[in-house]
């Protein structure tokens, strides 16, 4: 069956009414949606991305008003929510009965997001139901930004993408979990850190980013890879290459660089953290598709969305 892409809203509806899998396009990067209260079409998202069962998956409402029917929040979970959703971020909180315990692997705890893309929230208007939507791809590779990415990874275990062009942020939404009026980071994304301290008006000092038991979608320890090795290297200062081995380079600016070098690319060409996040994953994609041998890519500048990206090439990288 040959996986189709567009935007027709009822028919990606219709196909998760029946239990299918749809290709849900976000801010962050494309999100392989299903009816989030189906277990047996939250198992096909599983069975899908060959993603293991003890890795949770993030709930999608369309607005504020469903977050109360499927979690309890708090003040400050609540304040967050207002001040960034529809947004790049996900909230970790105590779920209820409602969600089944396959969508959080057991965990008595929910990701509950609300996308900031418009045609993602029509369609979550237009079920009666949340859908549970990790990214669209095989588990532990690059995440997808365009419909073409999620078919190209998943073919026709994705009855239907619905195409909202090109991903705007680029790395998936950032995780928080509050407790006692305390934020604890859980997931670097697309919502800064910094923006969170200006609404808290205090400084966010509990970040847990890995794990290899998850307490939410994202954590564990290596991640992202584009099915070649990565090396994050210093360009001033580069390791030795045997001759045969094709390399691809990923820099945050232009860069020239000498050697056996069959792919070369540049984050951002004008210095921008936010350019380099929404590049990241589509350039790892493309230089894997080079025909080079291994990657080498460099830290990004460790502020905003910067530290984003840098945790994605640490969790990408070989060593």
């Amino acid at each position: 069956m040959e996986t189709l892409k567009g935007t027709d809203i009822q028919k990606a509806a219709r196909l998760l009414k029946e239990g299918r899998l749809v290709g849900l396009p976000t801010e962050t990067v494309y999100g392989l949606a299903a009816n989030a209260l189906d277990k047996g079409a939250v198992l096909s998202v599983f069975a899908a991305k060959k993603r293991p069962s003890f890795d949770p998956l993030i709930v999608h409402l369309p607005d504020i008003s469903h977050v109360s029917r499927y979690a309890y929040a708090d003040e400050t979970s609540l304040r967050l929510i207002r001040g960034f959703s529809p947004g790049p971020v996900t909230f970790i909180l105590p779920k209820k009965k409602e969600i089944p315990d396959v969508v959080t692997s057991g965990l008595p705890t929910v990701g509950i997001r609300i996308p900031g893309h418009p045609l993602a929230l029509e369609l979550l208007r237009a079920v009666d139901f949340p859908v549970a939507a990790p990214s669209a791809n095989l588990f532990g590779t690059t995440s997808p930004g365009t419909a073409d990415h999620v078919i190209s990874s998943l073919g026709d275990a994705v009855s239907y993408v619905l195409d909202g062009g090109p991903c705007e942020v680029g790395v998936e939404s950032t995780i928080i979990r509050c407790s006692e009026g305390d934020v604890e980071v859980l997931r670097l994304g697309g919502l800064t850190i910094e923006a969170i301290e200006e609404v808290l008006n205090k400084k966010v000092t509990r970040i847990k980013l890995s794990s290899s038991r998850p307490e939410a979608p994202g954590m564990l320890h290596k991640h992202y890879n584009p099915g070649l090795p990565v090396h994050i290297v210093d360009f001033d200062s580069l390791p030795e290459v045997p001759a045969e081995k094709r390399v691809a380079v990923i820099s945050f600016a232009p860069r020239e660089v000498e050697g056996n070098v069959v792919f070369n690319e540049a984050l951002s060409k004008t210095g921008e953290v936010s350019e380099a996040a929404k590049n990241l994953f589509g350039a790892l994609r493309r230089a894997k598709d080079s025909g080079a041998d291994l990657i080498w890519t460099e830290w990004v500048p460790d502020e905003g969305l910067g530290r984003a990206v840098n945790d994605r090439l640490k969790r990408a990288s070989t060593e």
